[in-house]
């Protein structure tokens, strides 16, 4: 498989042991490359820059190239590199830059207009890598096989998808844009040159800068070719942080299509009987969320559940250092003047609403997420769907989730309820988002799930309340 790693104009790195130069394609411009009759070795410090549409690398151009290890068995980092300066969660409010480090081929090609670092390496060293990087490796050994299962699942769901897509030159639609509507949703299949990016746009991998304690290689091996599966299809595992009480359906976050697997499950013990006796249908959110009275009541209550939990030790198994940051999640509240969220929105959207007066729910799922918002401003007024475009619009970064509700304030510090019949003068001045759970819903909650291990949850147990409907097979 591979990891698109980064893009930048230029990227340095440190080769560990010996790597050899092949599979390249030759500068159109430049004339042809002799990798290929080349026995040259490189080690050590490096550096590689996009020029064009071409890379430069030790004074040659190419197209893109590839560097493959040769083991050294007295070496055991002879199959090892470092990148420098890659940037980790991106967009995000703790976005930053580390150098990291991985095992195997390394290649480089031209994706974006950027130079873009790629790691080719075997599914089980990738699954490694990432339940650490996705959270804590000192998390229960059930919640460390649970992940290994649907981060197997869902990265050959994605391969497969990208083969179909591939394969059928499929035009890939998940924008639609109209003067008065902006609906955007945020899949994998815009990766055509790799797999998977290292990043949550994917899932997080940081090579072996985060591998392996010797309890998620156990929680791999463990598990070594099983995958979620629903009517003999790989299940699309999808999986956040933090439900906040109720999961999401697919089709509301993503494409319009629905999985039989992937529904707005309640996150409670309650559920997960009823899941015991085969009964799935009682384990559905018991409130229609999509009803606006309701979601507001849900969103304002402090319902039970799994991922309702302030325990450090059991939310540092979870969420890495950068992710603790972040406090308050199952329930929380953001704060801006009008002219903070009028700017960011334009910032962020492209789209000058001038001075937001009003955020008006058109939309929800079943979890109480807005699938759709109307963005009133007094030079545009644009309904903004579906969850992650609402979430990019209204933060410098991204909101925790879009299950949230509005309320307006004017200068008095008095809310207004109704803001149509308003004079001008008591327009809002400050806007309050009160809110649930931390990202999209859909799937696996990684909190919920790490506080099922805690209480003695097996890991197949947690996996059919995630994901209803699905069998746990063997691929290979």
């Amino acid at each position: 498989m591979s990891v698109g790693i980064m893009h930048a104009d230029k990227i340095k790195f440190k080769l560990n042991g010996n790597y050899k130069l092949s599979g390249c394609k030759p500068s159109e411009l430049h004339g042809e490359c002799m990798c290929q009759s080349e026995d040259k070795p490189y080690v050590g410090s490096q550096e590689v820059e996009q020029r064009g549409n071409e890379l430069l690398f030790d004074g040659k151009f190419y197209k893109e190239f590839i560097l493959t290890p040769v083991v050294d068995e007295s070496n055991p980092d002879s199959e090892t590199f470092w990148l420098r300066d890659v940037v980790i969660g991106v967009n995000f409010h703790w976005e930053r830059k580390e150098d990291e480090k991985f095992k195997g081929v390394l290649k480089f090609i031209i994706d974006g207009g950027k130079a873009c670092a790629v790691n080719m390496i075997g599914i089980e060293d990738y699954l490694k890598s990432v339940i650490s990087s996705e959270m804590n490796a000192s998390s229960s050994p059930e919640l460390l096989r649970a992940h290994a299962v649907i981060s197997r699942s869902w990265l050959m769901a994605q391969m497969e998808k990208r083969r179909v897509i591939k394969k059928n030159e499929q035009p890939i639609s998940s924008c639609v844009v109209t003067n008065d509507e902006v609906t955007k949703w945020y899949d994998r299949e815009d990766h055509k040159l790799f797999d998977v990016c290292a990043d949550d746009h994917c899932q997080r991998y940081e090579g072996l800068t985060k591998e392996s304690t010797k309890n998620v290689a156990k929680a791999v091996d463990a598990t070594r070719g099983k995958v979620l599966s629903y009517k003999g299809e790989i299940c699309d595992a999808r999986f956040y942080k933090c439900c906040g009480g109720v999961l999401e359906e697919f089709e509301n976050a993503w494409e319009p299509k629905h999985y039989n697997y992937l529904l707005n499950v309640r996150d409670n013990e309650e559920a997960t009987k009823a899941e015991a006796n085969g009964d799935f249908k009682d384990a559905l959110s018991k409130d229609d969320l999509t009803i606006e009275k309701n979601a507001e009541k849900w969103i304002l209550g402090n319902p039970d559940s799994f991922c309702n939990t302030h325990d450090k030790k059991i939310l540092s198994q979870v969420l890495n250092n950068y992710d603790q940051e972040t406090e308050n999640f199952y329930r929380w509240k953001v704060d801006y003047t009008v002219d903070e969220i009028s700017a960011i929105a334009k910032k962020r959207s492209g789209i000058d609403f001038g001075t937001i007066t009003d955020m008006i729910p058109v939309e929800r799922g079943t979890s109480g997420r807005l699938t759709k918002l109307k963005i009133v401003g007094t030079k545009r007024t644009v309904t903004v769907g579906k969850e992650l475009e609402i979430r990019k619009t209204l933060s410098e970064s991204h909101l925790y989730s879009s299950a949230f509700i509005v309320r307006k304030y004017n200068a008095a510090g008095e809310e207004i309820k109704n803001i149509s019949n308003e004079a001008n003068e008591n327009r809002p001045v400050r806007f309050e988002l009160i809110g649930a759970g931390w990202g999209h819903g859909v799937g696996l909650c990684q909190i919920g799930a790490a506080v099922m291990g805690e209480r003695g949850y097996k890991f197949d147990q947690i996996l059919l309340h995630y994901y209803p409907n699905s069998e746990i097979v063997k691929k290979y």
